[in-house]
């Protein structure tokens, strides 16, 4: 991936100063969070679609049935442009204007390409589920077979990428911060209520430290 460079799909034109291109940033933005948006064309229309994803070193792997026009589509070698935001809070200033959000972004660019070994194919199933609930994968029981063959796994090699981050207070025009209205930010976060068992759960059976104590995706 294009690092520490500025190309044209991935520079940042509006609000530059808020443009980082450092793979560690990236990396943290795209690792921690639980879905992104992949857009791609097929057969002439746009499309965006909401999933789950996991980065492994150079690659985002994405998952589901061979039915996806997504991953059909992406599985042939199509252009994505993967997106992922964190809203990390309202930033309310003294004049509607100037109301924000800090936030934290990343665009990525890359061509798919299938995974057609098994081996690779369940490596990629076990990144994924390791980095949104880590130790899940080694109390389960792993894919069968002939669920394997019937999940598509594609890889999109990233070429290129960007983030965008705000943080801070609202910034207003300097005559406004005589007016007397409240201004500040709103944090926000996502974070997990208690696990809720499943009514056919066998008696005895607690639930597991990271269900209990769940803190959101790691990166792996």
């Amino acid at each position: 991936m294009s690092t520490h460079s500025e190309k044209d799909r991935s520079k940042v034109k509006r609000l530059p100063e808020r443009a980082l291109y450092d793979r560690d940033t990236i990396d943290e933005i795209v690792d921690t969070a639980l879905i992104c948006h992949v857009g791609f064309i097929d057969d002439g229309q746009p499309l965006v679609i909401p999933t789950i994803h996991v980065r492994v070193g150079e690659k985002i792997y994405l998952h589901g049935s061979p039915a996806s026009r997504m991953l059909r589509t992406l599985a042939r070698g199509a252009e994505a442009c993967i997106t992922v935001t964190h809203v990390d809070g309202l930033v309310l200033a003294r004049s509607a204007f100037h109301h924000s959000m800090n936030y934290r972004s990343a665009v990525l660019f890359g061509r798919g390409s299938a995974v057609a070994d098994d081996g690779q194919k369940l490596e990629a199933l076990r990144a994924l589920s390791e980095r949104l609930i880590r130790g899940r994968w080694a109390d389960v029981r792993p894919p069968s077979e002939e669920e394997l063959h019937k999940t598509l796994v594609v890889a999109i090699a990233i070429d290129e990428a960007s983030a965008k981050v705000r943080t801070g207070p609202p910034l207003d025009d300097e005559e406004d911060y005589a007016l007397d209205v409240w201004a500040g930010v709103l944090p926000l976060q996502l974070t997990a209520s208690a696990p809720i068992a499943d009514p056919r759960l066998a008696a005895g059976i607690a639930a597991p430290q990271y269900a209990t104590g769940y803190v959101g995706p790691r990166p792996l």
